[in-house]
């Protein structure tokens, strides 16, 4: 754990934005996190036969253990092919955090995950029929705001498209920065990086292949994640830690379920899409801590 003490304090003691006022409150919000990604084989019943990490000597040894020792006590809800329950290989990707406590300690669990086609690389998403593709997504501008003040972090975006690909609506569910400042400074910061997301996603194009789930409510619902980094700065490759302060979490207009383990915006991979409600479902907790 010893990596995830040294990457949070360096990032505290580098960041100059810090309210003297409150230093032990903004530090109590940081919290250190990685994606895990891998595969299971689901059962006939749900459960979970066999898991597999990707790349596993680059994943620090208690994430790499605490996702092996979870897994075999998941169970899914069985998954049907022209309605009999069948064996399968899903994707998985999992959103750990590290989370410091008073002793000084850390404690690492898994708070959320995908699996199944919302798991899919952007890669691998290209090869599905039935999946939503791009067709125009103009990266938004950085905010001059954001930008003076060296402002940093990802804006979760969650749309409405319709049949013709266009978007209908866009909220920003939730924008974690990786930059501190005073309440009401970072309260700004999330609100640049927010209207600059939604001023872009509204001119972005899809397309969208016929579904049951379009025929029925007329429009899909799809989330992105949108990443803020200032040129010259370089993102934590996987296995590394992500230091961050995490942003509340906003509720959707249209989207009456409510959140579980694989449904949190912070397990999708960057540059992906995932249409709500076409993934996997867990029916019992992730669970799982180590220290």
């Amino acid at each position: 754990m010893g990596r995830v003490l040294a990457c949070v304090l360096m990032w505290l003691a580098c960041v100059g934005m810090a309210n003297a006022q409150s230093p032990q409150t903004i530090r109590k919000q940081v919290e250190a996190s990685m994606l895990v990604t891998g595969s299971i084989l689901i059962e006939r019943d749900g459960s979970v036969s066999g898991l597999e990490v990707d790349q596993r000597e680059k994943l620090p040894e208690v994430v790499a253990s605490l996702v092996e020792n979870s897994g075999p006590a998941w169970k899914f809800e069985p998954v049907l092919v022209n309605g009999e329950p069948r064996k399968v290989k899903a994707r998985m990707s999992l959103f750990i955090v590290a989370k410091k406590l008073e002793d000084g300690a850390f404690r690492v669990g898994i708070r959320s995950g995908y699996f199944g086609k919302d798991a899919m690389t952007a890669e691998e998403r290209l090869q599905e029929p039935d999946a939503i593709k791009r067709v125009e997504m103009k990266p938004p501008s950085y905010p001059m705001s954001a930008l003076e003040k060296g402002a940093r972090g990802t804006a979760y975006v969650v749309l409405k498209i319709g049949p013709d690909g266009k978007v209908m609506e866009a909220v920003v569910e939730q924008v974690n920065l990786r930059t501190i400042g005073d309440a009401n400074e970072m309260k700004r910061m999330r609100s640049a990086f927010s209207r600059t997301t939604v001023t872009a996603a509204m001119k972005w194009l899809f397309s969208v292949p016929a579904s049951d789930l379009l025929r029925e409510q007329g429009f899909v619902s799809v989330r992105v994640p949108v990443d803020y980094e200032i040129v010259g700065n370089t993102l934590p490759t996987y296995g590394q830690w992500n230091a961050y302060i995490p942003g509340p979490r906003e509720q959707i207009p249209w989207v009456q379920e409510s959140a579980g383990a694989g449904d949190s915006p912070e397990a999708m991979l960057a540059g992906g899409l995932y249409e709500m409600g076409k993934g996997l479902r867990l029916l019992t907790p992730l669970g799982g801590e180590g220290s």
